[in-house]
């Protein structure tokens, strides 16, 4: 069963929807509100269990999330819409992509990647959800992810943005940032549904990103049919608000394409 999401909206034109990394909520979107609101009609979900969208009790599953997304733009009464996300959020960009693909105007995949977790990865993401229902504390992000999340120049000479982003992260809900924790462990691989997606393509990067590799880059460039890609000089895994003039410049690009 989907949930029905809270959202934010600013702004008129093309509708835009852009999908939250994790651990964070929508808040991450608040620069865009006012840098894109003379361009398009952006929308920022809360994903379940995040902001004041209820968690419900399905399964985890990025199949789950792009329902509930799907819901919203119903509701939005909202046939197609430019869709795009920044690490998780790009995740469920894709699932969205797989069940929808009709409902898809362009792509905004930012930080991301298609791959699906190996092994290692997938153990890693389940023992953190584990220690976030063990602990009911959002300390296990801090001392898991934090370091990761953010580029070296970031975190050097934008001290006010790193403890924003703490500030975030400790606040994330417990029982959605498992929830989400298991979902991202059981996707699935994207490549195929990307190779046909005829639909202008972003693909944004960060040279600082610890988490996604040139060859993720790569890959994603190398699957789909119209993409283009931007890398973010000294930012890291959340370009979005480690330099969101660069961000928002790129995706004016990708409007203007669509």
């Amino acid at each position: 069963m989907t949930v029905e999401l809270t959202y934010q909206e600013s702004g008129h034109g093309t509708p835009l929807v852009l999908l939250h990394a994790f651990p964070l909520s929508s808040a991450m979107w608040a620069t865009q509100h006012w840098l894109l609101a003379d361009t398009c009609r952006l929308i920022t979900p809360d994903q379940r269990g995040w902001g004041d969208s209820p968690l419900g009790d399905e399964e985890p599953s990025m199949d789950v999330l792009a329902d509930d997304l799907a819901l919203l733009l119903d509701d939005l009464k909202l046939e197609k819409v430019v869709l795009g996300g920044c690490s998780m959020g790009g995740y469920v960009t894709m699932a969205f992509l797989r069940r929808y693909p009709e409902r898809v105007l362009g792509l905004v995949l930012a930080n991301t990647k298609a791959s699906a977790d190996n092994e290692k990865a997938a153990a890693n993401r389940i023992g953190i959800a584990h220690a976030l229902e063990h602990t009911r504390s959002a300390e296990p992000l801090i001392e898991n992810m934090f370091g990761n999340l953010l580029g070296k120049t970031t975190q050097t000479t934008k001290p006010a943005v790193a403890e924003a982003a703490r500030a975030a992260i400790l606040a994330a809900p417990v029982g959605a940032a498992a929830w989400a924790q298991y979902a991202m462990a059981s996707r699935a691989d994207s490549f195929e549904v990307l190779r046909g997606a005829n639909v202008p393509a972003l693909i944004i990067s960060g040279e600082e990103d610890a988490l996604i590799t040139d060859a993720d880059v790569s890959a994603l460039a190398s699957a789909l049919p119209d993409a283009q890609v931007v890398e973010i000089p000294h930012a890291g895994h959340l370009t979005a608000i480690e330099d969101p003039t660069a961000f928002d410049g790129a995706v004016r690009t990708l409007l203007a394409r669509v």
